[in-house]
């Protein structure tokens, strides 16, 4: 694998906003998922679970629900008071239309997906029309007194159940008047007269509604009647919210205590016709409230203030694979947000409203593989970089020489020039900055720090020229020759400046040249999302991970995926490194070893030795510390192409510097935990 001296740094602390609520999409096998800073993420389940899309957050956007409409139509609400649909081709809000009855609470589609019901602090509910290209006012349905905090569609779509603080309501929605009214216990446990909060219901087809509330309970009524069915008390706190299977046979349930329930409709005996709900699985993944679940068709999913999405499958569904192979937490992005200037040692980190400015430590002494050297020079923080407004940064970037920064929020680009002295840093914003470029979704400096490469949301990429003493010019706009206009959102350059490449939102890759600035070649599209890419300093082949672990290989000047890369096609990967449940989210390369290839997730990095052969599947896939355990003997027997480092995490970046030294970001799970506020106290025993 090589020795490298490794920069371990961990005072990037980023934190990840708590997930608030989640929606499920059947038809096009999604998930969207809104967070507290009101930042808007996309997965794709048919790509693995790979975070495709994101809409940055804004400091007046709260969002309380989310419901796909109309196939793939995302609308959200909060309590703003506003409802707002998600362009998911240019990754903003496209936009936004008042409810008029206050905060938002709650929201569902109907089942044709051509209605909004929409649930408001002033205890109205109000119909929204889904048209073609927007969503108009219908009617208000009869105002209760309370806040409207839950609402279900019946799978008719001619009823809705809503729940506010103490009662159940269900409305005729021809009419507009409510049929039903029915009042919840909220006597649990010997506590009398306790406020009882209806957080989430779900109105079955066969007329049962389904409640969960604030005292613990999850509760089963008939519609018709108004009367209590079944009661399950599952937690000492409150249940936040629900969900159903799409063949109602199956729930899942969060509690403030971070624990998830499933109920599942079983018959009372073996063949028998009668059936009943019964609580058969606990599962305690998060460690705070647990916001917003979802049902898959496979799989249960949670997420929670511990800003986890956790999707645990359901056992029964699945083939071939052991229950660590497919359990999969998120916390972080599947995105950068670390940049590194090689040559000036410098690390720029992201967070929501502030950009921070770092330099690397050094030290003057050597060792053996394994020692912790001493430090001659501590890191140095060196600026912050505050965006004005309520915008959340969704992009940024420094050159390799330092002496530039780039960031961007959904509505500007702002661009600094800095000056490194002496051990003083002078920053100068760059006020004149093409207008045409009113937003990005990826940026890039050059290898030379010349040219600047914005990726806009109409598919195109415009290249403006970096002037000293800190002034830049447009060049030109490369537009792809299909005329996609999906946002791009990964972007890499070659070292000789020929050579630009994009991925855009439709996962096409288009290779620009920057000699003629003109489209060169189109990569054959893949079928599943790109995670990363970058262009090898001395082959100029570009190299693409895609989001179902595949590795290739395509020569850019041939416009064909390389020898290599077909070897590998035809071999196939280690089914270990295809069963990993997190994406590569970054490559790199060792100029001093033109075969090797770095790349890294969020749990190992990786080099990837073209020279040495591929292992197959009997083949233990061990990283370099089990290695380092075996015989001389043993470890030649186990010479593949896999070099494989666990040492670090989680991982947010690593990149090799001019030096040879290699940087590595880690940002440990408990130091996020221990920034977070208490969670619910449980008693436990012996205590």
């Amino acid at each position: 694998m090589g020795e490298f001296q490794v920069h371990r740094v961990r005072f990037f602390a980023y934190m990840p906003a708590g997930i608030r609520c989640l929606a499920h999409s059947p038809r096009s096998a999604r998930l969207a998922l809104a967070r507290t800073d009101g930042a808007l993420e996309v997965y794709n389940f048919a790509a693995n679970y790979f975070q495709e899309k994101g809409i940055p957050g804004h400091e007046t956007r709260t969002t309380e629900a989310l419901c796909w409409a109309t196939g793939d139509r995302l609308f959200g609400a909060g309590l703003g008071g506003d409802v707002s649909e998600y362009d998911l081709e240019k990754l903003r809000v496209k936009y936004s239309l008042d409810g008029f009855g206050g905060p938002i609470w709650s929201m569902a589609a109907d089942p044709s997906g051509t209605q909004l019901a929409v649930g408001c602090e002033d205890g109205s509910v109000k119909l929204f029309q889904v048209l073609p290209d927007k969503i108009q006012f219908e009617r208000s349905l009869d105002r209760q007194k309370g806040r409207i905090m839950s609402l279900s569609w019946h799978p008719s779509g001619t009823r809705i159940a809503v729940g506010s603080i103490d009662l159940l309501r269900v409305f005729d929605v021809k009419s507009g008047h409510a049929i039903q009214r029915i009042l919840v216990d909220r006597h649990p446990q010997g506590l009398y007269r306790r406020e009882c909060v209806v957080w989430s219901v779900a109105f079955l087809s066969d007329g049962t509604i389904v409640s969960s509330d604030s005292v613990g309970k999850v509760q089963f009524w008939d519609s018709e009647k108004g009367t209590l069915l079944e009661t399950h008390p599952v937690s000492s706190s409150a249940v936040l919210c629900l969900a159903v299977s799409e063949e109602e046979d199956s729930i899942v349930v969060g509690t403030s205590e971070g624990a998830v329930y499933q109920f599942q409709l079983l018959p009372v005996k073996w063949g028998s016709a009668e059936s009943k709900w019964v609580r058969t699985k606990p599962f305690q993944h998060h460690t705070h409230d647990v916001r917003a679940v979802a049902h898959s068709a496979t799989a249960l999913i949670s997420g929670g203030l511990d800003a986890q999405l956790v999707i645990r499958p359901l056992m029964e569904r699945v083939h071939g694979k052991g229950y660590d192979a497919v359990l999969r937490k998120f916390t972080f992005p599947h995105r950068r947000l670390v940049s590194c200037a090689k040559k000036a040692r410098l690390l720029l980190f992201q967070f929501p409203q502030h950009l921070e400015l770092w330099r690397l430590g050094a030290t003057d002494s050597a060792g053996k593989d394994g020692d912790i050297l001493p430090v001659s020079r501590a890191p140095e923080h060196l600026l912050q970089l505050k965006s004005k407004g309520p915008e959340h940064i969704c992009c940024s970037c420094i050159s390799l020489c330092g002496s530039w920064i780039a960031y961007a929020t959904t509505s500007r680009l702002h661009l600094h020039r800095v000056h490194l002295e002496n051990g003083s840093v002078r920053v100068k914003r760059v006020s004149k900055v093409p207008k045409l470029l009113c937003s990005a979704h990826q940026l890039l400096c050059s290898a030379d720090s010349t040219s600047l490469f914005v990726a806009s949301d109409q598919g195109a990429v415009h290249v403006l020229k970096l002037l000293e003493p800190g002034r830049c010019g447009h060049l030109q706009t490369l537009r792809p020759n299909s005329g996609s206009a999906q946002a791009v959102y990964l972007l890499t350059a070659s070292v000789d400046g020929d050579w630009l490449a994009a991925a855009s939102g439709d996962w096409e890759i288009n290779v620009y040249s920057l000699r003629h600035f003109k489209p060169h070649c189109t990569v054959p599209v893949y079928n599943c999302a790109v995670t990363a890419l970058a262009i090898h300093p001395v082959t100029n082949n570009l190299v693409i991970a895609h989001s179902d672990q595949q590795v290739f290989e395509f020569s850019i000047t041939d416009r064909e995926y390389t020898t290599w890369s077909r070897k590998v096609q035809q071999h196939g990967l280690h089914k270990g490194w295809l069963e990993r449940d997190t994406p590569i989210t970054h490559i790199t390369f060792n100029p001093k070893q033109p075969a090797h290839i770095l790349l890294h997730d969020t749990y190992m990095f990786c080099i990837l030795d073209k020279s040495l052969p591929l292992p197959d599947d009997a083949t233990q896939l061990m990283n370099q510390t089990t290695l380092k355990q075996l015989s001389e003997k043993a470890r030649r027997g186990c010479a593949h192409a896999f070099k494989i480092c666990k040492k670090y995490q989680p991982l947010l970046f690593v990149d090799l510097l001019e030096e040879g030294s290699l940087v590595v970001v880690e940002r440990p799970l408990m130091d996020i935990k221990t920034q977070l506020p208490p969670p619910v106290q449980q008693k436990k025993f012996g205590t």
